[in-house]
Formats: structure tokens, sequence, C-alpha cells
């Protein structure tokens, strides 16, 4: 991969460091993540830049990548703009930068949305050895979240999740109000605070509580995140019983999560993010690795937490004789107690050479994501920094859940097989805009619905009619799957031959309305068509489209409601009006399909006005059309949007 200013433009933080982690560039969500302006950044260690707690483990991090070259994960947590501080799961990874030949290490942050919970791990894990529980308060919800740590503490809250209500009625009366500062501070973190806390097995329990408030991921939510302390001396029989049964219950919930997580990913990356994140935490590793098969040779990734550097095993191909190869062709796992284990098994094994380097007692444990037999498609490993035996439920309990990563990974690989599939029947279905429009400027852009085959019967098209004007028309085909855009592509085509004899908007859409009845056609669609003179002069039609923006260089704009009819292929003999305006010099007219205007919590009226606003902004701001629809379609993806997408403007130069 090459470094260049690309790997800045993204919404997320994202920064260029040099090999030893000194910042050489970065964008201006990094900049935000870091609580302080770009130019302070560049020439400073990222370490530097970060709380203390973070030095070693963005150290480990960017170490990991510059060596070993191959992608490294780890749960980062950055100062932020103001009180909270941002947790983001951040990828580094060796670049080249082709300017000045120079390796460099790309961070950035990765979209963890999906699988928030995984970001509050090594909290977890860091509360867990300090004997702490650590719980998350929503205050949107009024909940509170109990997140794992101390099984002794986990113990004291009847259920993991807990209406604030129900847990001021288990502290005594005194204290409530000591409890309901605590949640409401908006201090960057709380004094410690002494809380009686009333359980119904063994009474009270002396509490002592602080928060901090986090934000999960860049642009994430932000939560009152909660550490406590028990400092009650209780019963020494009664204590290993109630580790003992929240240990239990904090495991089944880590499986339950990874379960769910790793099912509910939709690309290769998420399923990547889940295993690197949350493995080692699950089976109660250092550290994890991840190995998948492309061309014969393995392509691994870690979470940055396994010693031994990753690239004696990179790239081996799939025939080696070493431990992890082996399980990916055979299919059968490997428990690995320690170095003398393995070299006994695997005496030529890729690890044998760095044993040297690690204390005793180092285990592994590998399992493929495939059966034996099947298509080999890679295997996970787990790494203990001690002695470790594998009982056989955890053998078959991470056996089932590779089982569960392996079919994700095979949905997920369907899935991107038949979207480009489908990207590519989308994207001949929609027309190349001619070079040169005669005193115009054209620029479009379409996106496919979230929904169904990820493609679908948004389209635009813009073409010199006979008698030198311009004709250029935008619409929407119900339906978001392959017979959409076949319906898409008859209308469109249909359109562009009825113009080609009966130039006039009203003309067209009303015989191509004709046709779609006569052929009983299963779709109804929308469109707008606009005849567009050398001297500015418009005429336009819709049936049962969105309104017209337009957008001026002076950076306002209006909405124009077009006459018309219904949408075509529904009413025989439906008559659609036509009218006449201008289009002054330097303004464009923006022709979008709902999608863009239209969202679940975006109604279309302020849809519009916000599209407008865009579009006359970008205009303002010296954008082409061609940026201009790029930068609506932006906007429209960042409200959720559910619909086919498209934008098409018009600029009168």
């Amino acid at each position: 991969m090459d470094a260049s200013d690309e790997l800045l433009q993204r919404a997320t933080p994202s920064a260029l460091l040099t090999l030893d982690g000194t910042i050489r560039s970065l964008n201006e969500a990094m900049a935000r993540a870091l609580g302080r302006p770009a130019e302070q950044c560049v020439g400073r260690p990222l370490g530097d830049l970060l709380p203390t707690s973070q030095m070693t483990a963005v150290a480990s991090l960017v170490s990991h990548a510059a060596t070993t070259r191959t992608v490294a994960m780890r749960v980062l947590e950055f100062p932020g703009p103001g009180s909270a501080a941002v947790v983001c799961l951040v990828e580094a990874r060796r670049v080249n930068d082709p300017a000045e030949g120079q390796a460099m290490v790309w961070v950035h942050s990765l979209d963890a949305k999906n699988d928030r919970g995984g970001l509050l791990i090594p909290f977890r894990l860091a509360a867990k050895a300090a004997n702490l529980g650590v719980c998350m308060y929503s205050p949107q919800e009024r909940t509170l979240e109990w997140l794992g740590g101390a099984a002794a503490l986990a113990a004291l809250f009847p259920e993991a999740s807990m209406p604030l209500s129900e847990v001021v009625r288990h502290v005594h009366p005194q204290d409530r109000s000591a409890l309901r500062r605590l949640v409401r501070s908006t201090a960057a973190r709380s004094p410690w605070v002494r809380l009686r806390f009333l359980t119904e097995r063994d009474g009270w329990h002396h509490l002592v509580c602080r928060t901090r408030r986090l934000i999960l991921g860049s642009g994430g939510p932000e939560r009152v995140f909660g550490v406590i302390r028990d400092d009650t001396k209780r019963e020494a029989r009664r204590r290993r019983a109630l580790i003992a049964l929240s240990a239990e219950r904090q495991r089944a919930d880590e499986i339950a999560a990874f379960s769910s997580a790793v099912m509910t990913a939709v690309t290769e990356q998420e399923v990547q993010q889940v295993v690197l994140t949350r493995l080692a935490a699950t089976f109660g590793g250092t550290g994890a690795a991840l190995a998948f098969i492309t061309k014969g040779r393995l392509r691994v990734s870690s979470d940055a937490g396994i010693p031994i550097p990753l690239a004696a095993l990179h790239g081996l191909p799939l025939d080696a004789l070493s431990a992890l190869p082996h399980v990916i062709r055979t299919g059968e796992p490997q428990f690995i107690a320690n170095q003398e284990d393995y070299i006994r098994r695997w005496p030529h094994g890729a690890m044998v050479p760095y044993f040297d380097q690690l204390d005793s007692g180092y285990a592994i444990s590998i399992t493929s994501l495939s059966p034996g037999g099947d298509q080999p498609l890679g295997a996970w490993l787990v790494t203990y920094d001690s002695e470790h035996h594998s009982s056989p439920d955890e053998r078959a309990l991470m056996c089932t859940l590779a089982d569960l990563a392996g079919q994700a990974l095979k949905r997920v690989r369907l899935q991107e097989a038949r979207v480009e599939l489908a990207t590519a029947l989308q994207q001949t279905m929609l027309p190349m805009l001619p070079e040169r429009l005669p005193g115009l400027e054209a620029g479009a852009c379409y996106r496919p619905s979230r929904d169904g085959l990820d493609v679908g019967g948004d389209w635009y098209d813009a073409f010199v009619l006979p008698d030198g004007a311009i004709a250029v028309e935008i619409g929407d085909v119900q339906g978001h799957d392959v017979d959409a855009a076949a319906a898409m592509g008859q209308i469109r085509a249909s359109m562009r031959a009825i113009a080609a004899h009966e130039p006039d908007p009203a003309t067209v859409l009303t015989r191509t309305n004709d046709l779609l009845v006569t052929m009983d056609a299963q779709r109804f669609a929308s469109c707008t068509m606009l005849r567009i003179d050398p001297d500015g002069q418009v005429t336009g039609a819709s049936a049962g489209h969105v309104p017209l923006l337009y957008a001026r260089d002076d950076g306002s704009h209006s909405i124009r409601e077009m006459r018309g009819g219904p949408v075509l292929g529904v009413l025989p003999d439906a008559d659609y009006a036509e009218e006449t305006f201008s289009l002054d010099k330097h303004t464009a007219l923006v022709m979008v399909t709902d999608g863009v205007v239209e969202a679940p919590n975006l109604t279309l009226d302020a849809g519009l006005e916000r599209t407008g606003t865009l579009a006359a902004q970008a205009i303002h701001d010296g954008l082409n059309s061609e940026e201009t629809a790029d930068r609506i379609l932006d906007a429209a993806v960042d409200v959720d949007h559910l619909d086919d997408v498209a934008v098409l403007i018009i600029r009168r130069t």
C-alpha cells in the first residue's frame, strides 16, 4: 500500500507516522481526538499526545506494524476535545510514501459502531487485574450496565443491566444523593465516593466508586464509565462461591457477546475486528491472531498482544510443515501447552526460532475456521504467557466459536461477491455523461441501497437533442433488486428513443407512461425531465418526483415544485403538464431522488432544505458539479439513508 494524502481523507481519525512513532501528518479528525490544533501535533511522538497510560500500548502498536509488516489493531484512548476521553479501535499498518520513498506507519480509527462493547475490553481487563468492577451508565436510557472486571463485584448486581432507579433502591438512603451526583458529574473524572449498598444475599456492602466520561469511538455516543471497589470484608467461603458464580456468568456473557458480534458482521473487516478484539479475552489469553488464505499463502493479522513476530507466519505456504498451516489444511485443532510441547510436535515449525526470546511456559491454541475436507478458510490462534492446559469444555467451545466465525466469513464473502456482481450490473445501466454539453457543466453520482442486493432503480441521464437543446432526466423505479435495475434500463432507453422524435418533456413522459401501462409493467417509476435551450430557457415536467433545487454561487438556494402528473406506469391516458423558467448563468439545477432528501429521521422538507444549503455552499466554495454531487451524497450517507440515492447537477457556465 502506498502512503498518500488519500489515507488521511477520512471522516475518522487518521495519521501518518514515522517508524519511531513521530507524527508526520494527520487529518482534522485526529487533531480533534488529540484535543489540540494539527500544527501542534506534527513532529511530536503520538504517544506523547495520549494519556500516560496509553504510551506503552501505542508504542507496541506502532512497533508491531513497523517491524512485522502486518496489520495490527489495538484499543487506544485519546484525550478528546472536551472533558470526555475518546476510545477508538485503532489499526496500524506499514505503508510506503511514493514521494519520498520512505516507509511510514499509517494509524487510523476503525468503525466499531457494530461492536462498541469491544472498545471497553481493555478497561475490563485492567479492572479485573486490579480487583475492580466496571460499569457503564447511559444517561438517555437511565440504565446501568455491568461490563465485567472483578467477579466478586459482579455478584452484587442481580442483573447485568438495571435501571438507575433499581440501583438507587439498593443504596442506603443517606448515600443516594451522592450516587446521583456521581452519575451526573460532568467532570472528566469524579472523586472517589463511598456508598453503602444492600444486597439480598449478605446484607450491606461498603463500596468505593468513581466515574469518568468516555466517548465510544470517533463520533460515537458519550457514556459515564464507572469503577467500583468493594471494601467490605466478607466470609472467605461465601466469597469463593460468589466469585465462581459471577465468573461463570461473566464468561457466558462474553461468549454470547462474541457470538452475536461475529454473526452480525457484514464485512470481512468486521469479522477480523470482532475476532482480534474479543478472542484473547474470551479464552483468557494474552494475544490473538487471525490467518486467512490468499493464493495458497497465509495472510495474518493480530491484536498486537502476540510476542512472536508475525512475519514468521505471514506468507507461509499452506503446505508448510508448521502448526498453523497444518490446522488450516486438515481442520484439526492444536492445543499446545508449552514450548517443549510445540517443539516435540513441530520441530521445524515457524515459531521455533523465536522461543528463546520468550519466558518458559508459553502456550498456543490454534483452531481452524472450517472443518476438515471443506475449502480452507483460515484459522485463529490464541497465545498464553504461561503454560496452559485447555480443558475439554474450553476446547469444544473454541472449536464451536471458530466454526461460527467461519460461517460468518463464508456468508460475508458470498454477499460481497453478490454485491460486486450487482454493482457491475448497475454501472452498465447508468450512462456516461457527455464530456461536453454546450454552455453547461454536468455532474452526477449514484450510490445503492443498504438493503437488498445493493442494486436498484435510481437513474439519471443527459444528452443532446436533435435541435441542439439539452435533455436531462432523473428518476426512481420502485424496488432494490435486479428487476428494478432492469426496469430502470428499459425506461431510460425508452425515454431517449421517444425524445429523439418528440423532445418536449411532457410528451416524453406521456408516451413513456402509455408504453409502461400497455406492457403491464410490474414496477412504477417517478421521474423529472427537463429540456434546456442554449439561452438558458428550461422546459420541464415531472411524474410524481421530488422537487428541483436551485443553487446559486452567492450561497443562496430555492426549491421549485414542478408541475406534472402521476408516477409512470400506473394510470392509463395520464396527462403531464409543462412549465418554463430560466436558468441563470453560474446557477445550478440540483436534481435528486427521494433517498437523498428522505430518511427515517429526516422529513422531505427538512431534507430539501439541507440538500439545497449543501449544494449552494459547495458552489460558493468553487466546487464543480461532480464534486458538489459527491458532497451531497456523502451527507446522505451520514443520515443513514436506506434507499438508493442519485444526484444530477446541471450548472450554466
